[in-house]
């Protein structure tokens, strides 16, 4: 009998453990419908330790719902959508110059990130910085690009089927002095300036859609690299042989009744009879004065203000792209103008180079060129020899057999 009990015990026990080993597989067999839909019971958060990050949608999803959501600074919406931080970007993009302990006058800008918006003429509404580079690669490349090309093409075209003027009559050995030596030395200062200038300003504005895919990015970016400091450095004197050049030939560009009658028949350019002029015709003076005062005091200014040589101006860079808009502009048109300038004054007439490079004109080319500078010098108006440091002309000299007149 007692080993009958001890018998039923064991077997009770035996039992007991196998119903507790086959739990967790009952709890992974299908639940029942009834199962299904109760709810789950809610799991117990840990306990926070150290820094907690927090998720946006968990706390106050529908903060947006607040009338004053879009007027929240920075720091409001950070309390109730923590890592939003439209405002400040929204601020940023608006051009809001923020806290900056750096002084003005060496960093103006050093708390600003993106210029506010403007519209420049030819931009759309954008910021300050997509404005200026809508301009420049939408108009001011292109189009003055194209001007300078249809001004070349028109003064070649010209050249072929006019030719070069020449003197209609012989040279009489007669020699009038035209430029002083100082005339010529601040004329062609000026000139061998300008000529820098432009040749590197046309490299560095165009050169990589002509120049680059020739040469290459690394020989192309030694030679912007050099015209860059030559265009720098010519820009002074640009500037200093303008003002030069300005009161030495003010006095003979002045505006007279007879450049009225050169402008209206387009001072003979296209006939065989040269309208009669003083020292200098009505072309030769709306160079002076569309060129070398208008565009020149816009050229220059435009250019120091670059260059960073006006004292005591703060040099944004709205300030920078607008000098280098008008720079550009103002450049593209002094080029046009200047090219039929040079063209004149070398292959377009004859006699018009050897002036400037020997101060010296025959009788004759004064009198077909510049008609009534040519009577007030046989009148006695006008000195023949103006330099005093020049051996003096002889007015009575005439070619002979033996000593042909030059050329």
């Amino acid at each position: 009998m007692k080993h009958i009990l001890w018998s039923l015990a064991l077997a009770a026990g035996v039992a007991s453990g196998l119903a507790q080993a086959q739990a967790p597989a009952a709890d992974a067999a299908p639940a029942s419908p009834a199962a299904v839909s109760a709810p789950a019971a809610p799991a117990m958060a840990p306990a926070p330790g150290g820094i907690q990050s927090q998720n946006i949608f968990q706390i106050k999803p529908d903060a947006s719902a607040d009338p004053k959501y879009a007027e929240q600074t920075n720091g409001e919406r950070a309390k109730v959508q923590p890592g939003n931080n439209a405002p400040m970007w929204r601020q940023v993009g608006q051009g809001v110059t923020g806290y900056s302990s750096l002084p003005t006058s060496q960093a103006p800008e050093a708390g600003n990130l993106i210029q506010r918006f403007v519209q420049y003429p030819g931009s759309r509404v954008t910021n300050a910085g997509e404005a200026w580079r809508q301009v420049r690669n939408d108009w001011i490349i292109p189009y003055g690009g194209s001007l300078v090309l249809i001004v070349a093409g028109a003064i070649a075209l010209f050249y072929w089927r006019k030719g070069a003027i020449r003197l209609h009559g012989a040279e009489t050995g007669r020699k009038i002095e035209r430029f002083t030596p100082f005339e010529r030395s601040a004329h062609w200062a000026n000139a061998i300036a300008f000529v820098a200038l432009a040749v590197s300003g046309i490299v560095m504005a165009f050169g990589k859609f002509f120049l680059l895919p020739i040469l290459g990015s690394t020989l192309f970016g030694w030679l912007a690299y050099a015209l860059k400091n030559i265009h720098n450095f010519a820009g002074p004197l640009f500037a200093v042989s303008l003002v030069i050049v300005f009161f030495t030939f003010l006095k003979d560009n002045l505006p007279r009744r007879e450049d009225v009658t050169w402008i209206a028949k387009g001072g003979g350019m296209l006939s065989e009879q040269e309208v009669p002029s003083h020292r200098f015709n009505a072309g030769e003076k709306i160079v002076f004065w569309a060129g070398v005062l208008g565009l020149g005091v816009i050229v220059v200014a435009s250019g120091l203000v670059l260059d960073k040589l006006i004292p005591g101006l703060i040099y944004e860079r709205g300030t920078m792209q607008i000098a280098h808009m008008v720079h550009a502009v103002a450049t593209v048109v002094m080029i046009m103008m200047f090219m039929g300038h040079i063209y004149m004054g070398t292959i377009g007439m004859h006699g018009a180079y050897k002036a400037m490079k020997t101060g010296y004109v025959d009788d004759t080319w004064a009198k077909e060129h510049h008609e009534l500078w040519y009577d007030d010098v046989q009148a006695g108006k006008i000195p023949r020899q103006r330099s005093t440091d020049a051996p003096a002309v002889d007015a009575a000299a005439t070619p002979t057999a033996g000593h042909p007149a030059q050329v």
